[in-house]
């Protein structure tokens, strides 16, 4: 059987610093396999009646999205910075795209994974409550049964390697 070669590289975040270590990982793949990847922020859904009380509109998401979009880029380009010290160039040249969703997370990362052709995903985890959540994040354990892609957890590091940057 033959590996099937690593071009795409779907790597979510949810802009905790986790996500940004994980980052590391995908930029680090991307490199070695001459892949570029593809970021994707998953922003849930506000409930329906409390659009209605923050009047909500339509327009007033879309320039959200648009402004969580910007947001992520001006990120990207601090966080390269940084780990370029780190990591050497390139960083910002093995991003094709942003995509910022709104969404249920896992559903948004596999149908993205799938949208945009990836062959592999990338996924922090941050370790939200004690036991279960701490060992596995509830949005990778949903989209590692869910998938048949490669997917690559990452889990945070210890307290011996800082983390200077926030995410991206």
């Amino acid at each position: 059987m033959i590996i099937p070669q690593i071009k795409k590289i779907l790597y979510a975040t949810d802009l905790s610093k986790n996500s940004s270590y994980a980052f590391l990982f995908a930029t680090d793949m991307a490199r070695r396999h001459d892949a570029r990847i593809v970021i994707l922020h998953v922003i849930e859904p506000i409930p329906p009646y409390a659009e209605a009380y923050a009047g909500i509109t339509a327009e007033t998401e879309r320039k959200q999205q648009e402004e969580t979009v910007e947001d992520l880029k001006k990120h990207l380009q601090g966080f390269c910075k940084k780990a370029e010290a780190q990591i050497g160039p390139p960083c910002i040249e093995l991003v094709s795209k942003i995509l910022v969703r709104r969404g249920h997370p896992p559903e948004e990362i596999l149908n993205a994974a799938n949208e945009e052709a990836c062959d592999v995903i990338v996924l922090g985890t941050h370790g939200k409550g004690f036991l279960a959540h701490t060992f596995l994040g509830s949005v990778s354990n949903a989209v590692l049964h869910r998938t048949r892609k490669p997917i690559f957890i990452i889990p945070l590091p210890s307290e011996k390697i800082s983390i200077e940057w926030d995410g991206i």
